[in-house]
C-alpha cells in the first residue's frame, strides 16, 4: 500500500502516515467504487410491437383498396372487351361469338370486397394505434381472416397473432390499453 498524499510505502493495516500524517485509506479496486448498473430489460413483446403492427394494418388497408381497384380494372376491361374506343384483343371473333358480360356482374361484389376489408385493415390499426380496449380480440379476428390473403395477408396475420396471440399479451394488452 502506498499514502495517496505524498507516495510513502505504508505497511498492511496502518491507518496514518509515518511521513506526512495523512490518514490511509485501505485500497479497493476500482471497479468495486461503483454501484453496479442497473439491467436494462427490454420492454415487453406487445409494447415493443403495437406501434409498427398498427401502421401495417393501415398501409394493408391502403393496399388492399390499390388492389381492389386495380382488379376492377382489369373486370371492366376483359367484361367490356376494351378499355375505351380501340378494339380490343380478346373481342368476341377471338373467342368465337363468347359472351363476357356475366363479368359485368362481379363489380358491385369486387366493390363491397375491396370496401368491407380495407375498413376491416384501417380499423385494426386505428384500435391498435389508439391501445382501445376491443382491438387486440378484433386484430386477432381479422389477423386470422387475413391469412388467407397471400403474401402481405399471410406475413401480417402470423406477425398479429404472433405478438397479440398469447396469453401473456393479452394481460400485457390490457395494461396499455386506453381504459377512458
Amino acid at each position: 500500500m502506498v499514502c495517496q498524499a505524498c507516495g510513502t510505502p505504508v505497511g498492511e493495516g496502518v491507518h496514518f502516515c509515518s511521513r506526512c500524517g495523512a490518514q490511509v485509506a485501505a485500497a479497493q479496486p476500482i471497479y468495486a467504487a461503483y454501484p453496479n448498473p442497473p439491467i436494462a430489460m427490454a420492454a415487453p413483446r406487445v409494447q415493443r410491437n403495437l406501434q409498427t403492427l398498427g401502421v401495417l394494418w393501415c398501409v394493408f388497408g391502403a393496399y388492399r383498396v390499390i388492389g381492389g381497384l386495380i382488379g376492377m380494372f382489369f373486370l371492366r376491361a376483359f367484361a367490356f372487351r376494351n378499355l375505351g374506343g380501340f378494339d380490343w384483343p380478346f373481342d368476341s371473333h377471338y373467342h368465337g361469338g363468347l359472351d363476357h358480360s356475366w363479368m359485368g356482374a362481379l363489380f358491385p361484389v369486387i366493390a363491397v370486397y375491396t370496401v368491407v376489408m380495407a375498413a376491416l385493415a384501417v380499423t385494426v390499426g386505428y384500435s391498435l394505434l389508439t391501445r382501445r380496449p376491443w382491438g387486440r380480440m378484433f386484430a386477432i379476428v381479422v389477423g386470422i381472416l387475413t391469412l388467407l390473403k397471400p403474401l402481405f395477408g399471410t406475413a401480417l396475420g402470423i406477425y398479429t397473432l404472433w405478438v397479440l396471440a398469447p396469453g401473456a399479451s393479452g394481460l400485457e394488452y390490457d395494461t396499455v390499453a386506453d381504459r377512458t
